[in-house]
């Protein structure tokens, strides 16, 4: 058992747990469309129907971020790597070529996402280097596909095991 931090074996061994893959999105003030790819995302309540999500505070658009009323959290499909990609890298125009609809707040909707959840902020909570955003789920919208998975630093497949046709049990 490590009892020192590393932090290099620290994240070596957060990325053992599987994670799906995510663009939050929303609408700056000034119209600018802001898209940023995120695995942090978790369902955290059903009454207030609440998510989280987590943003390093040295990210350039934080400022922006903080500024937000409404996000829009795009779950991805499995063929939708290249959004991820394209969403996690710096660009000009990070939305040029991507499929998109208007949501709530006028934050961007990916078309073809396995899920949409259209939110409205709840409260942010400073939590170290990161700044972890809670939103409230004003509407929502789901599909059937193969969900886009991340794990051990790479994309992955997510197969169903014969356990995963018995009830889960919480």
């Amino acid at each position: 058992m490590q009892t020192d931090i590393d932090t290099l074996d620290l994240r070596r061994a957060f990325s053992r747990f599987a994670t799906g893959v995510t663009v939050i999105t929303t609408l700056a003030a000034d119209g600018a469309k802001i898209g940023f790819t995120a695995n942090s995302f978790a369902s955290v309540s059903m009454t207030p129907p609440l998510v989280s999500w987590n943003y390093r505070r040295s990210s350039p658009h934080l400022e922006l971020l903080l500024g937000a009323r409404h996000f829009l959290v795009n779950v991805l499909a499995a063929d939708q790597v290249h959004l991820s990609r394209q969403m996690a890298r710096p660009a000009d125009d990070k939305f040029a070529g991507v499929p998109i609809d208007e949501g709530l707040g006028g934050a961007p909707r990916i078309r073809g996402s396995l899920a949409t959840f259209e939110c409205e902020i709840w409260r942010t909570v400073d939590a170290g280097d990161h700044i972890i955003f809670v939103a409230q789920v004003m509407r929502y919208d789901h599909a059937d596909g193969e969900p886009l998975v991340f794990f051990n630093g790479s994309y992955a497949s997510a197969t169903p095991t014969s356990a995963a046709m018995q009830p889960a049990h919480s």
